[in-house]
């Protein structure tokens, strides 16, 4: 994508009603006021909130959140050329229950308040295979006590990746800890009983994997 693409995404996504791109200051100081009142004052409802975190296009946001209509979803990214995409699809089909946040996942405890949110989706993270990039996996250990903060006592996780590594990774990690495994699958689209959101949405590059017979996987899962 050029440079002058980007920019003009990033302007237009200043005017647009349902992205909010906050400094780390304001996220750690809540200056925003959004922490703990993201039903009241963002959605105006009081239905669940489900996240997706790295977000990338928004198109996993935007289809959970036509699928079901009566949840609030919000996409976390820190690349808004990239959910430009999402969220002005979500302005021109009328969906007032997509938001997109611009900002770092390491910030997602301070973004929402203590059992706030129902749900958080990781859709296709970059695995970080290298023993030395451990710490950005986006299910390790810390990150995982951050989601623990802001999801309500029996919240949901959903991991979905390509990266057998990923899927190998969280499922250990998951067991070793003691956390509470759902449902696992190495391969939902050629085994029976996988979830139906699981295999009704699928993003762009979901669709190049699949055209290259690559495996997708996914782990829904509990943090105890």
């Amino acid at each position: 994508m050029g440079s002058k693409n980007k920019l003009k995404r990033f302007n237009e996504n200043k005017t647009f009603h349902n992205v909010v791109e906050p400094t780390r200051d304001e996220v750690l100081s809540n200056a925003l006021g959004y922490k703990g009142k993201w039903k009241e004052k963002f959605f105006k409802n009081e239905n669940p909130i489900v996240l997706e975190l790295g977000c990338g296009k928004g198109e996993y946001t935007v289809g959970l959140a036509k699928k079901y209509t009566n949840k609030n979803f919000i996409g976390i990214d820190i690349k808004g050329a990239r959910f430009w995409r999402g969220a002005k699809t979500a302005i021109e089909d009328g969906m007032n229950n997509v938001g997109f946040i611009r900002t770092q996942i390491e910030l997602v405890d301070h973004i929402f308040d203590k059992n706030e949110v129902d749900e958080i989706w990781i859709t296709f993270p970059d695995p970080q295979i290298k023993y030395k990039r451990t710490k950005h996996r986006m299910t390790n250990h810390d990150f995982l006590q951050r989601y623990k903060k802001i999801l309500k006592s029996d919240g949901l996780m959903h991991l979905k990746t390509d990266s057998e590594f990923m899927h190998g990774y969280t499922l250990g990690l998951l067991h070793g800890e003691g956390h509470e495994v759902v449902y696992a699958n190495h391969n939902v689209y050629h085994q029976e009983g996988s979830p139906e959101v699981v295999t009704t949405i699928q993003t762009f590059y979901e669709k190049q994997y699949l055209e290259k017979n690559k495996p997708i996987t996914y782990i829904q899962f509990k943090i105890t």
